[in-house]
């Protein structure tokens, strides 16, 4: 199980790190189908239940990272995204983000179980994995 835990944070981590090789904006490739799959089973009402604890948690160790103010309807979900982004250094943004989404599958996990979660995020990102998993397999 702790396998699965340092697996599924080190997946997020290099997703991340891709994701910041080009356009910051990625992050939001990363965050809506994750949203759209967690959705799907514990509605919108329990995504963003996890998504506000998520970011809570993850400015008490970023203090930069901005909090939403109030609960945004679905349309403007991640608004503190573009927020962050336009507020922070790329360097305390990919930090920032990279915590909050560990942040999220640890909560998730913790309610669903590890491997519900890493079926989730296959697929949610079931192509981006499938690279990062043929990299770092290529590098062993």
């Amino acid at each position: 199980m702790e396998n699965d835990c340092l697996f599924r944070h080190t997946l997020i981590k290099s997703l991340m790190a891709r994701s910041f090789e080009g356009e910051e904006d990625a992050i939001y490739a990363i965050w809506e189908p994750l949203g759209t799959q967690v959705i799907s089973i514990v509605g919108e009402t329990g995504f963003d239940s996890l998504y506000a604890r998520s970011l809570f948690l993850t400015h008490k160790y970023c203090p930069w990272y901005i909090l939403a103010s109030e609960t945004l309807p679905a349309t403007e979900r991640f608004m503190e995204i573009k927020m962050n982004l336009e507020s922070m250094t790329p360097a305390q943004f990919k930090e920032g983000s990279s915590l909050q989404l560990i942040t999220f599958t640890d909560i998730l996990a913790s309610l669903i179980g590890e491997q519900l979660t890493l079926r989730i995020l296959y697929s949610a990102w079931s192509t981006n994995i499938l690279d990062i998993v043929g990299k770092e397999r290529a590098n062993e």
